[in-house]
């Protein structure tokens, strides 16, 4: 899919770019290309503007476009360039079978206007109106007569077996007059676009109008294909700068459910109410019972009383149990300081790349906290091994997701993707790890270690491992569907005050079922909790892979065993991650004597 990014300059001229993403509202594709591997119209003055962190680690390449045009002067039926492709030329014929096939998957233009997209709108059912950040770059009638995606929206797309090419773009520029409002010009709020096919059958004289552009299925025959495209400006002051996102966001798909997203984080919270009266159930009469019970003369210790000196026995794989801990309270709190930003409206989409960018500096920066509390719990646990807990806790989760994103890169790379991160990114990002993020883990590891042991407290089952995550999960699946929309699909996500209102009640679900399952257990004369009690909210990752795989196969047409590698890659990453974040050692904090 490849983006226009049009910047309003100081001399009003406008200067357009073009970033690069794929995308097919049926089949999605995971790998995308760079704009001129279509052999669309290229700027000869390329000059590439720089991308931030985030924006290389989301494939967003950004390319001058040749697009020329400025403020407030309309430009009618502008050629922009013609492509000629010469019957039994194999360069040509390969080239033409790209484009064919980018229109049969429905590859899509996004466009980018002063870092807002440019949309193309059209009419829906029920008289609503949706307007898409991006537009295809042509559409294909099969064999059988059927057309396909963006060739329904016109009856002349009617021939079998030829793809049509959008040729021609009619783009609308609005603007704000500031006169009067305390500053002086104009500002741009909305860009919207509509896709044409115009056969011209002069090049020279583009008239943009008459029958739609061909691509046969066979090529057998010369074929010119000449692109053009019109601009009209239009003045309009009841739309403010600031709410100029307003029009896309509200018209998205997504949008005309927020009901459903209320009614879900309503169960969730319902789902929080009883799990919050178990606990207190819990807390204030059956333990105060037991407690009751316990202190009676000549009276026979049973349930939790019986372990009640077994239960901080140090467990099997400690170590290991110790740097997953470390590596989940980085996670966590990555988690929640982006989140709380983000709903803040500091990474809001018009910030781009702001999430990820803001995402990977503060798990850098916390690796304090990550070997601090690893190295504290070893030390609970009586480990003498420091220097390996240490390392481990700075090298081994990092490490295995490092592995992963470099294999899912080097299969972009294979694949000739934009979304490949380059080599010197990666250079980057080795440095931030081992110059930044792993001194700041022995930093913690020194002041971890220095402090006396403190036992805590923290347990959970085998069935109750499976059943421990289910309900934090049941509270988050409608989320879900949202934000692997907005990265398979790519739909803009800006609802943050619900993610993070989700973030809590997950963060309290989970807590309560690891102290529900950890009081079960113990009651069992079970004190073998350590490993049960991270396992029983960190299995919610267990369904969150789950999910994905009915994501997959319901809702996604992968096309591509390198697609499908990609997005499971990229996929067992989440989980992990995931994993490490809801493992969290919540019932450390809930002690039983």
């Amino acid at each position: 899919m490849s983006s226009l990014y049009i910047v309003l300059c100081s001399d009003w001229h406008i200067r357009l770019y073009f970033i690069l993403f794929l995308l097919d509202h049926c089949s999605v594709i995971v790998i995308s290309f760079f704009f001129h591997s279509f052999d669309f119209c290229k700027d000869d003055n390329e000059r590439r503007p720089s991308e931030n962190l985030g924006q290389v680690l989301f494939g967003e390449r950004i390319e001058t476009s040749p697009y020329k045009f400025s403020f407030k002067k309309d430009v009618k039926c502008q050629e922009l360039c013609t492509k000629v492709y010469t019957k039994g030329k194999s360069e040509d014929k390969n080239v033409l079978d790209f484009l064919k096939r980018g229109m049969q998957l429905n590859y899509q233009h996004h466009w980018i206007v002063d870092n807002m997209p440019v949309t193309w709108c059209y009419d829906v059912e029920d008289s609503q109106k949706y307007c898409n950040p991006g537009f295809p770059i042509g559409c294909l009638v099969t064999t059988d007569g059927r057309a396909k995606d963006a060739c329904v929206i016109n009856s002349e797309f009617n021939k079998k077996n030829t793809f049509y090419i959008f040729n021609h773009v009619a783009i609308k520029i609005t603007y704000h007059n500031g006169e009067g409002e305390g500053w002086r010009g104009a500002r741009l709020v909305a860009a919207t676009l509509e896709p044409k096919s115009i056969k011209n059958a002069d090049a020279e004289k583009p008239t943009c109008e008459g029958l739609p552009m061909e691509v046969p299925g066979e090529f057998d025959s010369d074929l010119k294909i000449t692109y053009t495209y019109s601009v009209t400006f239009e003045e309009n002051n009841d739309i403010k700068w600031a709410s100029r996102w307003d029009y896309i966001l509200v018209s998205m798909p997504h949008t005309n459910i927020q009901w459903f997203r209320s009614v879900s984080i309503m169960n969730s919270l319902v789902i929080v109410l009883f799990l919050s009266g178990m606990v207190a159930m819990i807390m204030l009469r059956t333990l105060h019972k037991d407690i009751a019970r316990y202190n009676q003369v000549d009276q026979e210790e049973s349930g939790w009383k019986q372990v009640h000196g077994d239960v901080f026995r140090p467990p099997r794989k400690g170590m290991l149990l110790s740097v997953f801990l470390g590596q989940g309270t980085q996670i966590f709190i990555m988690t929640f300081i982006t989140l709380f930003l983000a709903c803040l409206g500091f990474l809001s989409p018009a910030n781009r790349g702001a999430l990820m960018t803001c995402s990977v500096v503060l798990w850098v920066l916390l690796g304090t906290p990550a070997g601090y509390v690893s190295s504290r719990l070893y030390k609970t646990f009586g480990g003498e091994k420091w220097k390996t807990n240490v390392l481990l806790t700075a090298l081994l989760c990092p490490g295995i997701v490092f592995a992963d994103f470099f294999l899912m890169n080097l299969i972009l790379w294979v694949e000739g993707s934009s979304a490949a991160i380059p080599f010197g990114t990666l250079v980057a990002i080795l440095a931030l790890w081992f110059g930044i993020s792993v001194p700041l883990t022995f930093v913690g590891a020194y002041f971890g270690f220095k402090k006396p042991v403190k036992q805590s407290f923290f347990t959970k089952p085998v069935p109750g491992i499976v059943m421990g995550g289910i309900l934090p999960f049941g509270c988050i699946f409608i989320q879900l569907f949202f934000i692997l929309n907005s990265i398979w699909s790519h739909q803009m996500y800006y609802m943050f005050g619900f993610l993070f209102l989700v973030f809590i009640i997950l963060l309290i679900t989970c807590s309560e079922a690891t102290i529900l399952l950890c009081y079960f257990h113990l009651c069992a004369e079970d004190y073998h909790w350590w490993w049960r009690s991270f396992l029983t909210s960190g299995f919610t990752a267990v369904y969150l892979f789950v999910y994905a795989v009915h994501y997959f196969f319901s809702k996604l047409q992968i096309v591509g065993a390198a697609s499908t590698i990609l997005y499971f890659g990229y996929t067992s990453i989440m989980v992990l991650i995931f994993f490490l974040f809801t493992g969290y050692y919540i019932c450390i904090f809930f002690s039983v004597t």
